[in-house]
């Protein structure tokens, strides 16, 4: 008699483990500032953003991909050219995050890494078009620095945008010029 209450106890425990384990991968949470989107190995990456909180998939089929949507910071250093062929060494602070409604598209088209892959690229890019503008003593001035900045904000601002990112604030943290340069400025402060 008591073993059959054991064993009945047993399969009890049995079922209720296995029927938790489903649950369990049944569920998943996306944490506050985060959104996720749904790989489904059947149809591929669903269209749906999915908000903060507690969600329910089918297990083994769907994988929830999540994304970090709070603004980040990412310094970017860049060595260019100015418009008389002096080396200008200038380090960009990009505050971003993605849009949240793009995230199925940025994930298939560029992937989980989307700021690795985008962000340095297009930075050096912008930087060399707008530095390019100016000579190498121009930026040193504070009204033509504020142009830059404005410019290369403006500039990296649109072109972010086609990547479904958000910038949130750019700014020039560093800025300094070649060698050679620099030697023949303090030279002719000398003189």
């Amino acid at each position: 008699m008591a073993a059959k209450v054991f064993e009945s106890i047993g399969k009890f425990g049995l079922a209720l483990a296995v029927a938790g384990g489903v649950v369990n991968s049944a569920l998943y949470n996306v944490d506050a500032g985060h959104r996720a989107v749904i790989f489904d190995q059947f149809c591929g990456v669903q269209d749906i953003v999915v908000g903060e909180g507690t969600h329910f998939l089918i297990p083994w089929v769907q994988k929830p991909i999540t994304f970090d949507c709070r603004s980040r910071p990412r310094n970017v250093p860049v060595i260019t050219g100015s418009k008389d062929l002096q080396n200008v060494n200038i380090t960009l602070r990009i505050l971003f995050r993605p849009v949240a409604s793009q995230l199925p598209r940025v994930f298939t088209s560029i992937g989980e890494d989307y700021d690795e892959r985008v962000l340095p690229s297009i930075t050096t890019e912008i930087l060399k078009s707008v530095v390019a503008r100016f000579d190498a003593g121009e930026p040193m001035q504070f009204t033509q620095r504020e142009l830059v900045s404005r410019q290369v904000s403006d500039d990296l601002t649109e072109r972010a945008a086609t990547f479904g990112l958000i910038l949130d604030d750019v700014s020039l943290t560093h800025l300094t010029f070649g060698k050679e340069f620099t030697e023949a400025v303090e030279a002719k402060q000398v003189a």
